[in-house]
């Protein structure tokens, strides 16, 4: 069976390579360009299973690539995952908030790379029908607005279900607040990006235990801790 197809927008040959060498070593599929503008023409044509995008190109830079990719009904579903250089925080936001799914920093370890385009992957895949999303220990029914740690049940409020339930419903994902504020529409709540961290707050304190799988991604927001 053939393995997904990555596109890899990155303009410096030595890491064009190391990607392209470590993701075909793991079977995938992978196509490499070199800037915004030629990213832009390949992406609807090849239409890829994932996007590796550097934001730092020549020409047409990548937060306005990520931008048109999430704005086009034919792409937008791809995940997009950003390589941006260390520091580059107020890059990272911006991307996120355009639509990008992850992000890593360089320079990376390729095992850590490939670890986010899995994990990526993996969140893209058609979601179940099932109304018990079941993660770590928690069970978060649906249906019933109840979550359970260890079976127990834990009492939370509209506004703290749903952002718990953003969050675990695709873990690994970084949400900054203000996507958490755009997915979440509480009615018992007001919801701010500042009421985000009051709401996050209060669910690690009732979570118990179980609140450590809400990890703080600093400068940037919010992510539920991957299984395994």
């Amino acid at each position: 069976m053939a393995k997904e197809r990555i596109f890899v927008v990155e303009d410096e040959a030595p890491i064009q390579e190391l990607l392209r060498f470590n993701l075909e070593r793991q079977g995938y599929r992978v196509k490499v360009v070199g800037s915004g503008e030629e990213a832009l023409e390949v992406v609807n044509d090849w239409l890829p299973d994932l996007v590796l995008l550097d934001i730092m190109l020549p020409g047409t830079d990548g937060l306005e690539v990520c931008k048109q990719i999430k704005a086009a009904p034919q792409t937008r579903r791809i995940p997009v995952i950003m390589l941006t250089a260390l520091g580059e925080e107020a890059d990272i936001v911006a991307g996120l908030e355009l639509g990008a799914d992850d992000y890593v920093t360089k320079p990376f370890s390729p095992r850590v790379l490939l670890a986010r385009v899995k994990a990526a992957l993996r969140r893209a895949e058609p979601e179940s029908t099932d109304e018990v999303l079941s993660i770590h220990n928690l069970a978060i029914d649906l249906n019933r607005y109840k979550v359970y740690v260890d079976h127990c049940e834990i009492s939370l409020t509209s506004t703290e279900f749903k952002v718990l339930h953003l969050l675990a419903s695709q873990p690994g994902r970084v949400f900054t607040r203000y996507q958490i504020v755009d997915g979440v529409h509480g009615d018992d709540y007001p919801v701010t990006d500042r009421s985000v961290d009051v709401q996050i707050v209060g669910l690690r304190k009732k979570l118990g235990e179980a609140g450590a799988f809400i990890e703080t991604v600093r400068g940037i927001g919010y992510r539920f801790r991957e299984e395994g």
